[in-house]
């Protein structure tokens, strides 16, 4: 993503603006919340948190974290659990001490927990990514996308990662659309870097995500069609108004353009 970034720092505090729900085409209401921690192995549950925008923030499958976390549909969780965010340990057989056994790689070094005692310690372990899929461009999905916003591309998808997805220019105020039908699975602004922002699941495999929103005019839960407006284009989280666009398939970010319609 475009570092379009401004925060306000009083001592070690960070602080954004969040959004409370709303009824349809009613702004909804801010509020302040903690910025989230950089990932560790475990990630410990924030007011406000879903499953879907914690394996989102760690670029996971959140079916995976479930899994790994033992947590079924509706997959409802609480403020103060904490989630893996790696597939569990080997167990020993004291049942003392568990550690995350993975083989290692260059790629990706992570703080993975060991329990002492019934207490978590950290240390340093190098582990592997868990595997991810790709799919063959837009050939892998049978859902019907259409562009959420009108507006100059400002920066496209690229594969080393800097930019997960594609930033669309406009003014404050300009409708944002749902690119497909589903349902609204988070909103609010808990994620660093994104501002305002809405993500939606269209199946099994594909959500999306819509962020430096201005007013929200959903709430998680809604179940939204496509091309139905969902908020007003701003600049929360960012230094000029746009639209962050992104589509994960299982966790993984792709490119939307091999999704949306040609321009």
């Amino acid at each position: 993503m475009t570092n379009h970034l401004k925060y306000w720092h009083a001592g070690a505090l960070t602080i954004y603006l969040t959004a409370c729900s709303a009824m349809p085409l009613t702004p909804v209401s801010e509020k302040s919340v903690d910025v989230r921690h950089p990932e560790s192995g475990y990630r410990e549950v924030l007011a406000g948190d879903t499953l879907y925008s914690i394996a989102w923030e760690s670029g996971r499958d959140y079916r995976e974290v479930a899994r790994w976390n033992d947590i079924s549909p509706p997959y409802l969780i609480k403020p103060g659990q904490k989630l893996r965010l790696f597939p569990p340990p080997y167990m020993r057989r004291d049942r003392q001490t568990a550690q995350i056994s993975q083989p290692r790689t260059s790629r990706q070094s992570a703080t993975a927990p060991t329990r002492q005692s019934g207490k978590d310690t950290y240390t340093v372990e190098k582990l592997e990514p868990p595997a991810i899929t790709r799919p063959r461009s837009g050939s892998a999905t049978k859902l019907t996308w259409s562009w959420p916003a009108e507006g100059k591309l400002l920066e496209t998808f690229t594969l080393n990662g800097s930019n997960k997805g594609i930033d669309i220019s406009g003014t404050r105020g300009q409708p944002v659309l749902a690119a497909n039908a589903g349902k609204v699975v988070y909103q609010g602004g808990g994620l660093r870097g994104y501002g305002q922002l809405i993500i939606m699941q269209h199946d099994a495999d594909f959500l999306s995500a819509y962020a430096h929103c201005d007013k929200i005019y959903v709430k998680e839960g809604d179940v939204i069609q496509r091309g139905q407006k969902i908020a007003d284009m701003g600049s929360s989280g960012a230094d000029t108004v746009m639209l962050h666009f992104e589509i994960r398939y299982r966790g993984v970010p792709v490119d939307p353009q091999d999704y949306l319609p040609r321009k």
